[in-house]
């Protein structure tokens, strides 16, 4: 599907010394919507015809990129440049987890909103929860989509991989420049998509090319992000209300990654996809959409 979402210009928020990127979709109104984006990936990632869907359920929608993916500030570099390593070594080094919830703040201060409903897919889902545990006032429900729980970390996350993919992506290489980056783009759509829908080839490139990103094969990056280490509450200590989904087919993360993360939450729902991988598939859109819509009327 090609995209036909208006954004608004990329404006930043700051965060100390770092610049975070967001931007807004225009037309949407109602309650406020934060999105946030998985490892070393950018805010364009996330569907287009999803972010008009949530805008149809009456959410004004805005998108950023993470420290260290899109447009936002990329961090010195840490210790290990190596994904598995700052993951199960603990070894990232470079800023901690909390202050990748504090970058969403931030964009929450910019917009002027007091508080959101906040939805992350991937490692923003386990950002999502991390932002409802430290800056609980400011959010008002959370979404966790194909992440694990927020407080698992080093060899605990293993428990929870499929290694599968992981591995054949890190073994893939890629021409310098532009060319490359679309390449690994594609090669990281293509793997995660899900098994029992068809994966729209065209349309992965058409938005792939028309905002080329750099995350999906920046390892540095990536390890910054992974090995950021988690210094706050329990899980268990979540008090928004929240809503998990996850995909049976997801070949990266085990289903059992986001049913420990439900059976953390007192009162939360859980939502699995069959089907469904490591992405959130057009024919999914509209339910996935009345879903979030579900949840914040329960606020």
């Amino acid at each position: 599907m090609t995209d036909t979402a208006r954004w608004s210009p990329t404006r930043y928020a700051r965060n100390g010394q770092v610049e975070i990127a967001w931007d807004e979709l225009l037309g949407s109104d109602g309650d406020p919507l934060l999105l946030v984006m998985g490892l070393g990936t950018s805010r364009f990632w996330w569907p287009a015809g999803l972010c008009r869907a949530f805008a149809d359920q009456g959410f004004h929608v805005v998108r950023y990129d993470q420290r260290d993916a899109g447009q936002s500030t990329r961090m010195p570099s840490a210790r290990t440049g190596n994904p598995f390593a700052a993951l199960f070594g603990r070894r990232g080094g470079a800023y901690s987890a909390e202050d990748m919830t504090d970058d969403a703040v931030a964009v929450l201060d910019a917009l002027g909103w007091p508080s959101a409903h906040v939805f992350g897919h991937s490692l923003g889902g386990t950002v999502a929860q991390r932002i409802g545990l430290r800056h609980p006032g400011r959010v008002r429900s959370v979404v966790s989509s194909a992440a694990l729980p927020s407080d698992v970390s080093g060899v605990g996350v293993a428990r929870y991989l499929r290694f599968g993919l992981l591995a054949r992506l890190a073994r893939m290489t890629f021409p310098a420049g532009r060319e490359g980056d679309v390449a690994a783009g594609l090669a990281v759509a293509r793997g995660v998509a899900s098994p029992a829908y068809p994966f729209d080839e065209d349309a992965a490139r058409e938005w792939i090319e028309r905002e080329v990103d750099t995350g999906p094969r920046d390892r540095a990056a990536q390890s910054r992000q992974i090995g950021a280490q988690w210094h706050g509450p329990r899980l268990s200590e979540l008090t928004r209300p929240a809503l998990v989904m996850h995909g049976d087919a997801d070949p990266i993360l085990r289903e059992s990654g986001g049913r420990a993360t439900a059976a953390r939450l007192d009162g939360a729902r859980m939502v699995t996809w069959p089907g469904v991988g490591h992405d959130l598939p057009e024919p999914l859109w509209s339910q996935v959409a009345r879903a979030v819509r579900e949840l914040a009327d329960s606020v």
